[in-house]
């Protein structure tokens, strides 16, 4: 065994579900061939039950032996430097890679995320949506002309700006082809499918136990 653990909760609601960053983790051992084992922190009393491993009382966070990693992109890049299926082992292959990684959570994350936030609370067009729009249409532009964003292959960074795009709303803000067919081709993977069926079970068996218990 590896010693790779991934922390999710132990239950959530069914809304964000096949969406909680553990995800991310899932899949790039998936794709790498890194055994991993999944524990669970509960989700009632998250605030404060597990600061710390996650000073800010989220997950997943990532345990490697002795070794604790939070935020699901730290957590990307420790895996990535275990495997060079997740990422080239030359210093260009590895930049780009990086580069991109950051790229997804600074430059199009930040963005997305709050403008989602916004239209849950019923303002779909918020003061956010512009800039959204104008990220997303850049990225558009440098997916027309690549299949993949770094080293000319299938790296970590594609995994994680592929989880940041696949979420409804944002998907179906604008028509940006290049992008949907980069979505569409990422989900596909076999190591997608089995981490993202992996989650949804975690949480049924969740709702199973707690329907035995009379929650």
């Amino acid at each position: 065994m590896s010693g790779l653990i991934i922390w999710t909760y132990d239950w959530i609601p069914k809304g964000p579900r096949g969406f909680v960053r553990d995800l991310r983790l899932r899949w790039a051992c998936e794709e790498a061939g890194l055994p991993y084992e999944v524990r669970s922190v509960p989700f009632d009393g998250r605030e404060t039950n597990h600061l710390a491993q996650q000073p800010f009382g989220q997950v997943p966070f990532l345990r490697d032996g002795e070794l604790d990693v939070f935020e699901s992109g730290a957590g990307l890049m420790h895996l990535a430097r275990k495997s060079d299926r997740l990422m080239p082992r030359d210093t260009a292959g590895e930049a780009a890679t990086l580069q991109w990684m950051v790229a997804a959570l600074n430059s199009i994350e930040m963005v997305t995320v709050p403008w989602w936030v916004l239209t849950m609370t019923g303002q779909p067009d918020n003061a956010l949506a512009g800039w959204m729009g104008n990220r997303l249409a850049q990225l558009e532009t440098v997916l027309k002309e690549r299949e993949w964003l770094a080293a000319n292959r299938f790296t970590v960074a594609d995994l994680l700006m592929a989880d940041v795009l696949r979420v409804g709303k944002v998907r179906a803000f604008g028509d940006r082809p290049a992008t949907e067919a980069y979505v569409t081709r990422l989900t596909a993977r076999p190591a997608f499918r089995k981490a993202h069926a992996d989650q949804l079970a975690h949480f049924a068996a969740a709702d199973e136990r707690r329907a035995a218990a009379g929650a």
